[in-house]
């Protein structure tokens, strides 16, 4: 879309310079007019300074806080009955991200130009996801947007609090693994080479273990590049190929069903599931549009195709509970307290009540994780080092077995 490059004087008399994408120039003069803006003079960018412009935008992100601390101070100032065009002034003044502050500019500017709130957030999507777009649709709707605001809110940091426990678990293992591989890799290509010069000085024979660990030293210190290019190549060509329908479908699958990590993984999902879909439904969300929302932010194809099939079941006049049931994702707990929820007309409080024990049971979960990953640890790193060890010591036995020999001679 062309961008447009104007001058113009506000209501008030002051200067006011910027940008303004739209298809033709007739358009940007009225979408600016819409603004009560005087317009002095205004000119196409050329392509270049567009894409030049484009990729500099495209630096940084909108971090999931920010949207966090701007729901909390937009649902404050609402609820305070400041309008909604002068609270976003407001929350772009204080917004420290540039990024986020361009976007809330950008927000303000088109509800000023006549766009209800939900749409002028959703021209965004790198910032504002449909969940957060569906509801706040629901809340203009429904004239409670302030209620909303502080569901969004307490949806997004029970959120981020979730994704917080689930980071420490796995940051303990990936972190001593890290070390234990530098470890590794430092003794099989400055230190082991020291002591083969000594081994091969006797011309004795070496023990199995020993020439095994030798010849490998000699192969990573040939290919070192491949030490460091491997890894990277390997996880590149994971994330190409994880990145198609086929290869997410069976990585999610697997994830799932993977001991250990699979169960704590699936208690995420159904906390995710259930809060997300909860929120949605309380606020006055469609249950076929919750659905919708819910499975493109499952993060998991399984999941999502499960919600899914349950969404055409309701659409065809089935039930929520029976489809997720048979997906064999969801646990029988969770799909018979769902059916206990359709039956009584208390969906959302159901599904609140699932997502809180999930969380529990997250939480004990990660406890359990990280008492058992720090033994299995220890035991993966002695079992490394001690291998190295013994082949390093075996050597040695032998040649003072043999210098024993030659003075009993």
């Amino acid at each position: 879309m062309p961008v447009f490059t104007y001058k113009a004087k506000s209501s008030e008399g002051s200067l006011v310079e910027g940008t303004v994408d739209a298809e033709e120039q007739k358009a940007a003069v009225e979408r600016l007019r819409a603004q009560k803006l005087v317009i002095l003079e205004i000119s196409e960018n050329s392509a270049g300074l567009a894409a030049l412009k484009s990729i500099f935008k495209r630096k940084g992100k909108v971090r999931s806080r920010d949207l966090v601390l701007f729901s909390r101070q937009l649902s404050t100032l609402v609820g305070a009955g400041v309008p909604i065009v002068q609270s976003l002034s407001i929350l772009e003044a204080q917004a420290e991200n540039p990024v986020f502050k361009e976007v809330v500019g950008a927000v303000r500017a088109d509800i000023e130009s006549g766009l209800s709130i939900s749409d002028a957030l959703r021209k965004h999507p790198d910032a504002f996801p449909e969940l957060y777009t569906s509801m706040i649709k629901a809340g203009e709707l429904g004239g409670i947007l302030d209620t909303i605001l502080e569901r969004l809110t307490a949806y997004m940091e029970a959120n981020e609090a979730l994704k917080a426990k689930v980071k420490s678990a796995m940051m303990y293992p990936i972190i001593v693994l890290s070390i234990c591989f530098v470890i590794t890799v430092f003794l099989m290509t400055f230190v082991i080479p020291r002591f083969a010069t000594i081994f091969l000085s006797f011309g004795a024979e070496l023990p199995l273990l020993t020439q095994i660990l030798l010849d490998t030293s000699k192969l990573m210190i040939k290919y070192f590049y491949m030490i460091i290019i491997g890894p990277i190549g390997m996880w590149y060509a994971f994330k190409r190929w994880y990145k198609t329908p086929g290869g997410q479908k069976i990585i999610d699958g697997k994830m799932l069903v993977v001991p250990i990590f699979g169960i704590i993984l699936k208690k995420v999902a159904v906390a995710r599931f259930t809060r997300t879909l909860g929120t949605l439904i309380k606020s006055g969300v469609p249950i076929l549009q919750a659905l919708e929302t819910v499975a493109a932010t499952a993060g998991n194809v399984v999941i999502a195709e499960a919600v899914l099939d349950a969404r055409e079941s309701i659409r065809e006049g089935g039930h929520l509970s029976d489809p997720l049931r048979k997906s064999g994702v969801f646990p029988n707990m969770v799909t018979a307290m769902i059916s206990v929820g359709e039956e009584t007309g208390a969906l959302d409080t159901m599904l609140a009540k699932i997502a809180d024990f999930y969380d529990q049971e997250v939480d004990t979960a990660i406890k359990g994780l990280t008492s058992l990953i720090e033994p299995i640890v220890i035991v993966i790193m002695g079992t490394i080092v001690g291998t190295i060890v013994a082949a390093m010591f075996l050597p040695m036995f032998g040649m003072g077995e043999l210098a024993g020999n030659m003075e009993g001679k």
